[in-house]
């Protein structure tokens, strides 16, 4: 394929010429917003598979199909199809130089015959789809408050003079951790701490100083260690030997050089970083692995008897799945079947539920959903069978799963399935769909970042991690790091995934509970310290009469 791009800033100079006139660059901005905003309504209107509305989509100005995703003329008003190259011809017999990929935003020059970059056209795609996002998103409470809207950073004076006094430190991010004898099983967990963006944009913010903390045996101090290590100019293998002595110190099931599962440590980790966090609390916990990993799991129990259903909700850090795909077996699993297996309900029988309403024991259903999800998701595949107590008699399961790099969550969630089921149970007119209370579908949908792999069989197996970095994918085998693909990663035999929202949601700020409860002890305390300075004056006072 020829290319007309400019060797020297590697842009197409078409794009530039009309960008150095105000008219033209209006005009084409103009144009471009337009399509953007009008794939971004379509995207984020969140619509039921039960039922659609029946919209007719746009048709090719050239064979008159239907485009399940048009590329639009920057010029005039002319969409078709890329797959016939209608659209490349267009712009050959109207002279026209640009189209767009709706669905993406991309823009392709035919003069150049390539898709082009530009930052200009890149900002206005990403703010128009936040904006439409914050003013789609509604969240159930009192309030009725809407999405906070993101504001972009701008360094204050004092964060200026801060940021002109350091000094750059080059370095890769990615760095091997040594085996410290059967200690894959610590790596892997760690790699994809490493990998995870929230938790690297916490230590990494200086949010947990291992220098100041005066906490003892803190396991997120050794996090900070980690990150600083990780993230610095050597570029040898590290070994975490003092992150591996306090996991010991702390759990006896991890100590010893035996080979340990990946899923217990990750746990177990999560619990430790979580004790030893700023703002952790028993309730309502919002400290970083609480507001990285935690999310609500809802359990609804269905009386077959007389129909009441009993909801109850429990936090999660996880979801673990069974093997099985939707009809029992272990044959082609895909991550999707099994979370439509995880949420499909399951008989109870007499013994095993009694109705409240009805006072007695009957047969009912139950069935699990995601109440609240998370900002990263992990999920853990039960490769592990232990059909008796006897730890000898476990067997692997090596049935292959395939995974997405990107999940949309929404089907899994309980206002989506509630929603679903009053549609089928009445008939609903198609007015109602979409719901404006689902938010857009962008609030659902993420992407992987991290997968643990095991290899070999449950007594001598072997751990290992695909992580991504910078939009490239790495393959960590202890203390080896390798460049690898997206590929090789989704055909991996995966133990443990990891995905992360592709648009976080915040709600407006609030002070934490915490926080409240600090200042208003801090209040109370200076109220007593000054009763009882007070009686002492009181009590110095009296002593001097008396003696007069």
């Amino acid at each position: 394929m020829s290319s007309g791009l400019d060797p020297e800033s590697g842009k197409c100079p078409h794009l530039s010429a009309i960008f150095d006139d105000d008219s033209e660059s209006a005009a084409l901005l103009s144009r471009y917003n337009a399509v953007v905003k009008w794939h971004a309504h379509c995207a984020h209107e969140f619509a039921y598979p039960a039922k659609r509305r029946k919209i007719a989509p746009p048709e090719c100005g050239v064979c008159q199909l239907p485009l399940s995703r048009p590329y639009a003329c920057l010029h005039c008003s002319m969409a078709c199809c890329w797959q016939d190259k209608h659209i490349q011809r267009h712009l050959q017999d109207s002279g026209h130089d640009l189209c767009v990929d709706v669905k993406t935003g991309y823009v392709f020059c035919i003069e150049c015959d390539d898709f082009v970059y530009d930052s200009t056209l890149v900002r206005a795609y990403s703010s128009l789809n936040l904006r439409i996002q914050e003013t789609a998103t509604r969240f159930e409470d009192k309030s009725k408050k809407g999405r906070e809207p993101f504001v972009a950073w701008v360094p204050s004076t004092q964060e200026v003079a801060a940021l002109e006094s350091t000094l750059p430190a080059p370095c890769q991010g990615r760095r091997g951790l040594l085996n410290l004898g059967q200690t894959c099983f610590m790596n892997v967990i760690l790699q994809s701490f490493i990998a995870n963006p929230l938790l690297r944009n916490y230590y990494l913010s200086d949010k947990h100083n291992s220098k100041l903390c005066k906490v003892k045996d803190c396991t997120s101090c050794e996090m900070d260690k980690l990150y600083s290590e990780i993230y610095s100019e050597n570029s040898t293998p590290y070994g975490p030997i003092d992150l591996l002595a306090k996991m010991w110190r702390v759990s006896s099931e991890l100590s010893g050089y035996a080979q340990q599962d990946a899923h217990e440590f990750f746990i177990t980790a999560l619990n430790q970083i979580h004790a030893t966090s700023r703002g952790s609390t028993s309730l309502q916990c919002i400290c970083i692995i609480h507001s990285t990993f935690a999310g609500l799991l809802q359990s609804d129990v269905k009386c077959e008897r007389c129909g009441k259903v009993a909801d109850k909700t429990d936090p999660m850090l996880d979801i673990s799945l069974e093997l099985k795909g939707e009809t029992g077996n272990e044959q082609t699993l895909t991550l999707a079947s099994c979370l439509r297996r995880f949420t499909h309900p399951e008989k109870l029988g007499p013994n095993e539920y009694s109705c409240e309403k009805c006072g007695k024991a009957s047969h009912a259903s139950k069935r699990l959903s995601i109440r609240k999800l998370p900002p990263v998701l992990s999920f853990q595949f039960k490769r592990f069978e232990h059909k008796s107590v006897d730890k000898s008699a476990a067997r692997k399961i090596e049935a292959p799963v395939r995974f997405p790099a990107s999940l949309n969550m929404a089907p899994y969630t309980t206002l989506v399935m509630h929603k679903q089921e009053q549609l089928k149970e009445s008939s609903a007119p198609a007015s109602l769909i979409p719901d404006r209370n689902l938010g857009p579908a962008s609030l659902y949908e993420y992407d992987l970042f991290a997968v643990v792999c095991h290899e070999g069989q449950i007594d001598n197996g072997h751990y290992t991690c695909f992580a991504r970095s910078h939009d490239e994918w790495y393959r960590y085998d202890d203390d080896k790091v390798t460049h690898s693909t997206l590929g090789a990663c989704l055909n991996s035999q995966a133990y443990m995934c990891f995905y992360v929202k592709r648009h976080l949601d915040y709600k407006p700020y609030v002070t934490p509970s915490y926080v409240v409860t600090r200042e208003q002890e801090a209040v109370k305390e200076k109220e007593r310290e000054r009763e009882k300075e007070a009686a002492r004056m009181r009590e110095v006072e009296d002593a001097l009469l008396a003696a007069i």
